[in-house]
């Protein structure tokens, strides 16, 4: 059984404005098994985001399921962690609260919190920032503190919209780099979103190439190559040549159809 199934989601908005309906996404069809790493790869626009929001439960489809772990998805749940682009911490805690915050919310004792928090804020190489705030850390490290966050909840499934986006290059690496050594530790699902080709190589397992708006899925390939992987090796440049073809293939379609 797959851990999460797309079962011909379909989901369309009202231009209240403009008066018509907008089609995001046409019948899309997947199976994510447990342990995937799984990146959404596409052009902005395509859906990819609005996708993986449907998978954490905060929008419903038009049309079709999501079934997480055999269960049918229609509210957030915590056994899907998310990280968003930009991480979304709380200003006025510390790392340590940031990261243990739905733990209090649950009424988990400070003690308790702390210890619990502390294991990933060592996973993810935040050591000695414990007591740091938000503003005084890097976006990088700020990052870590939103995976840190969605780990300590011990999803079955973790979602990352775009959250490397806004890093410089070295950074970017680093944070793929540890990502994937969490992956690879702690066994979970990992669906990933990114419009850029070599990131979804150097870290998925699966790729799933989408179309333009209203998108699809033009091609869902596994992508087994040893890591760590070298971007500059003839397999990488191999998969990188078919993934751009078929985008070229879809940028080629979408002119004619216009």
């Amino acid at each position: 059984m797959a851990e999460i199934a797309i079962r011909s989601i379909v989901k369309t908005f009202t231009d209240r404005t403009r008066g018509r309906e907008i089609t995001a996404l046409d019948t899309v069809s997947l199976n994510i098994g447990d342990h995937d790493f799984v990146c959404l790869l596409g052009p902005s626009g395509c859906g990819k985001s609005t996708l993986l929001n449907m998978i954490a439960g905060f929008e419903a489809p038009s049309s079709g399921r999501i079934e997480v772990g055999g269960t049918l998805v229609e509210k957030p749940g915590a056994d899907r962690g998310v990280v968003f682009q930009q991480p979304t911490l709380m200003p006025w805690l510390t790392v340590a609260d940031n990261v243990a915050f739905h733990l209090k919310l649950k009424g988990v004792g400070r003690t308790e919190r702390r210890a619990r928090a502390q294991h990933f804020i060592d996973l993810v190489g935040l050591t000695g920032f414990e007591g740091h705030y938000p503003s005084e850390l890097s976006g990088g490290m700020n990052q870590r503190v939103g995976i840190a966050r969605a780990l300590l909840m011990n999803p079955r499934v973790i979602l990352m919209d775009e959250p490397f986006a806004a890093l410089d290059a070295q950074t970017k690496l680093e944070m793929q780099e540890e990502l994937v050594a969490i992956w690879q530790r702690i066994r979970c699902t990992i669906v990933f979103v990114t419009h850029s080709v070599d990131e979804a190589l150097v870290l998925g397992n699966r790729i799933a190439v989408m179309t333009r708006r209203p998108g699809r899925i033009r091609d869902y390939f596994d992508f087994d190559m040893p890591r760590p992987r070298d971007i500059t090796s003839p397999a990488f440049n191999d998969a990188k040549r078919r993934v751009l073809a078929l985008i070229r293939e879809e940028a080629g379609s979408s002119r004619k159809a216009a």
